[in-house]
């Protein structure tokens, strides 16, 4: 409406004119209100969207791309794609070519390789998967285009793990069946070798050989540990251990050939904890080898072990009580603070050599032992590990027993193994300590050499069983059949394979002990000594 004035005939007057732009509002406001409906469109989108004028500008940007990209709709308006679409070839490492640029000249849509890798505007790295299409007026000229891309980093993490697991699932299998064969190897090694011993003195050079021979068997034990932890899916086989005797152990493994040094801390004072030797054995060989990696030119790892008791107001996810805190420090190059939350992720590894499964093993560890394992690092300073494992003052008395004097005994013992090295190593062993030793091959033949001594009236005063037998009947299923003869028979199940949930929880299955593979003189004396 327009408003006039004017002299008519000596007075003033007013004039107006009048338009109906009724459809011309109703056009503004269906445009307002599809601008609307975009706009809800767009921020509804998973995925990212941003769109670009004919000369590759920016001009529009939805708020899952401002997530991805790092870059504001305020401050990537204007911009040229490449600028707020920063994207190479994650194998080449090279910048990809400019989509709106061939978008817009081909007129096409364009599918981005699967290989390609969005940088964002602070240096973070997502594999995406995107494509771009032309925007067309209505006479079909392109005169922008769009793109859209969903970050697919962890679809594919998730697709790699399910494959890794495949393949950590057959390694595993395989890793548990060679430590259960090496094992019954080693038995029959080091049960020679203690044997031997006792009949040298320990001014004699022999003795002192055979005293190395039986080290070195100790440390193929720690190889065939570090098997079976990574095959191993069931609970800690616990007993009282004393960790300065394990951290001076695992030290020397770890870091043999290495040019970093380790001071180590170990209080007499030290409270035995309750634990799985060779699982947190393999923990602080882990943590030792992060630290060794984190400085490659060299330098001293600092390894402290303490009496803690944790109270309420220390705010740890930990019950309250006494436990033992291993801390172990390195000098070295540190973590970035984005990456301290995913050091204990599966396959999560910042160093260029390494699967990112070690420190995931250590903390899976710790915790099936209800411990805590948390970190601390900065950047050029270092980084520090701190491990709590629970205090068991009530096992003391056993730790400091089994440090004695083998035990003789007397009786008849049942000795079954399907392995002739393991009968002859263990059986000499067994009647040095002054028992009879009845073989047997095989669960059939154990349960009626049991009958027959029992109905003779001269039963066994223990049986000494393998828990797996190949082509067998092993100790699981021959317990059940003992048991029922004798319910009240003292058997001891033994096993290289000691993921076995009959190793973990032997008391349930009807055994009245264990004895791992492989064992010494020392190691099977001690368990007879508490079965009887």
């Amino acid at each position: 409406m327009t408003v006039g004035y004017l002299n008519y005939q000596g007075k003033l007057a007013a004039f107006g004119t009048v338009k109906d732009i009724t459809l011309r509002r109703q056009m503004e406001d269906a445009l307002v209100a599809e601008k609307e409906r975009l706009s809800v469109t767009l921020r509804s989108i998973g995925d990212g969207v941003i769109a670009t004028d004919a000369e590759g500008k920016v001009v529009l940007i939805n708020k899952v791309a401002e997530e991805l990209t790092g870059w504001s709709q305020k401050d990537s308006i204007g911009n040229p794609l490449t600028t707020v679409f920063h994207i190479i070839n994650e194998k080449t490492r090279r910048r990809c070519e400019n989509p709106a640029q061939k978008v817009i000249e081909t007129g096409r849509v364009v599918d981005m390789a699967n290989n390609t890798i969005l940088i964002a505007r602070d240096g973070t790295e997502r594999v995406i998967a995107d494509s771009g299409a032309p925007i067309l007026d209505k006479e079909g000229r392109t005169i922008g285009m769009i793109v859209v891309f969903r970050d697919v980093t962890e679809r594919r993490r998730a697709r790699e793990e399910l494959v890794r697991a495949d393949k950590l699932e057959s390694v595993g299998l395989l890793a548990g069946g060679i430590a259960h064969d090496f094992n019954n190897i080693l038995t029959g090694i080091l049960g020679n070798v203690t044997l031997a011993k006792i009949h040298a003195r320990p001014e004699d050079k022999i003795f002192q050989r055979l005293d190395a021979a039986e080290k070195a068997c100790s440390r193929a034990t720690d190889l065939t540990l570090q098997l079976l932890t990574f095959s191993r899916g069931g609970k800690p086989i616990t007993k009282a251990i004393s960790i300065a005797r394990l951290v001076e152990e695992s030290v020397s493994f770890s870091l043999s050939g290495s040019n970093v040094k380790c001071e180590c801390l170990t209080p007499d004072s030290l409270w035995p904890v309750e634990a799985d030797e060779g699982q947190i054995s393999q923990v602080i060989n882990n943590l030792l080898i992060n630290a060794d990696q984190a400085m490659p030119e060299g330098g001293t790892i600092e390894l402290r072990a303490e009496n803690v008791i944790i109270k309420e107001e220390d705010r740890l996810p930990l019950a309250q009580g006494k436990y033992v805190k291993i801390s172990i420090r390195d000098h070295g190059i540190g973590i970035l603070k984005k990456h301290l939350s995913k050091v204990f992720d599966p396959y999560f590894t910042s160093k260029n050599k390494g699967s990112g499964l070690g420190l995931a093993s250590a903390h899976s560890i710790v915790k099936g032992h209800d411990g805590y394992l948390t970190v601390e690092s900065e950047v050029g300073i270092g980084t520090v590990f701190h491990v709590y494992l629970r205090a068991s003052l009530g096992k003391k008395e056993e730790l400091e027993k089994e440090t004695g004097k083998l035990i003789k005994g007397t009786g008849t013992i049942l000795l079954m193994d399907d392995e002739e090295m393991v009968l002859e190593a263990a059986g000499e062993m067994l009647m040095y300590f002054g028992y009879d030793v009845q073989f047997a091959r095989d669960g059939h033949q154990a349960v009626e050499l049991f009958r027959q001594a029992k109905e003779a009236g001269y039963p066994f005063a223990a049986v000494i069983m393998d828990l797996t037998v190949p082509g067998g009947m092993g100790g699981k299923k021959t317990i059940k059949r003992i048991l029922e003869i004798d319910p009240g028979v003292k058997a001891i199940v033994s096993s290289g394979y000691s993921n076995d949930p009959v190793m973990a929880d032997f008391r349930q299955y009807g055994f009245c002990g264990l004895v791992t593979k492989p064992y010494n003189m020392k190691q099977l004396s001690d368990t007879l000594q508490k079965v009887l």
